[in-house]
């Protein structure tokens, strides 16, 4: 039962985030001192609550100029079909919009999994001809 949708920006915490990843099954989520790091260098996070219960965020990393990237979409189980996704992702966009250079094409990047691929769609995403790649370094 959802009592009170409240939408937030750049409050997303560390421990949230964590708690969200866990909700989904990512596993048990990277270290709170890394979540913490990642939190402070986000460009923009919006998080949505129902009564003082997160229940989805989503984050963008970038430049401010030339390229944006979605990160971490996520949307408790439960709450899922609801809207929230298309709520976050519009809350994304406009942010980008309301930041970019006046007049200027942005790119707009996100890594999807196979089967939220027809959501983003929605939103006029598309494929390049570029492969992902991606590499965990250990940190010393």
């Amino acid at each position: 039962m959802v009592k009170e949708l409240i939408v937030k920006y750049n409050e997303l915490t560390a421990e949230q985030f964590i708690e969200l990843w866990q909700a989904v099954g990512w596993g048990e989520g990277p270290a709170l001192e890394q979540t913490r790091l990642a939190m402070e260098h986000t460009l923009f996070r919006v998080s949505i609550f129902d009564g003082d219960k997160i229940i989805a965020m989503a984050r963008v990393i970038g430049d401010m100029g030339l390229d944006y990237y979605i990160k971490d979409v996520v949307v408790r189980p439960e709450y899922q079909g609801k809207g929230l996704g298309r709520m976050l992702i519009n809350e994304i966009l406009k942010f980008i919009s309301e930041n970019g250079i006046k007049g200027t094409d942005i790119f707009v990047e996100l890594c999807a999994m196979p089967d939220k691929i027809p959501f983003y769609k929605k939103f006029g995403f598309d494929f390049n001809e570029a492969q992902r790649l991606m590499l965990f370094q250990k940190a010393k």
